[in-house]
């Protein structure tokens, strides 16, 4: 599954889309502008924008945030995949892929994450599958 991240337009510009780079997906049930809004965090960085949710801004191919909302846990994890601009393609972690990050102690999802216990991976597993 792949989503699209519009990112801010600010001080990080481009530097924070790097291919390869872990994004944590954090719910926003409290957007005023969207209840299904998930932003989009990187390790060095903060939030560096949000998963698209409108016909104009989510890449054909792409799930909105909409569609995603319900498929993962408060928090969860991508990789950038792809970048255009200020604009990336990322695919989220399938449970296996997660776990391997979690395994390796240089990943970032040590530092985006303070609780792994918090991801329920068999949730995960049923959305996305397995490698």
């Amino acid at each position: 599954m792949y989503i699209t991240i519009t990112s801010f337009n600010n001080m990080h510009g481009e530097k924070a889309l790097k291919i390869e780079g872990i994004v944590k997906l954090v719910k926003e049930p409290d957007n005023k502008y969207d209840t299904e809004a998930i932003y989009c965090e990187m390790r060095h960085f903060g939030k560096i924008g949000y998963v698209a949710n409108s016909v104009q801004t989510v890449i054909k191919g792409c799930m909105s945030s909409g569609r995603l909302y319900d498929k993962i846990n408060d928090e969860y994890f991508a990789h950038i995949k792809f970048v255009s601009g200020t604009n990336a393609i990322a695919k989220i972690l399938t449970a296996d892929e997660y776990i391997k990050e979690v395994e390796n102690p240089e990943s970032d999802v040590h530092y985006l994450l303070e609780n792994h216990e918090k991801i329920d991976v068999e949730f995960i597993r049923k959305h996305f599958g397995d490698d």
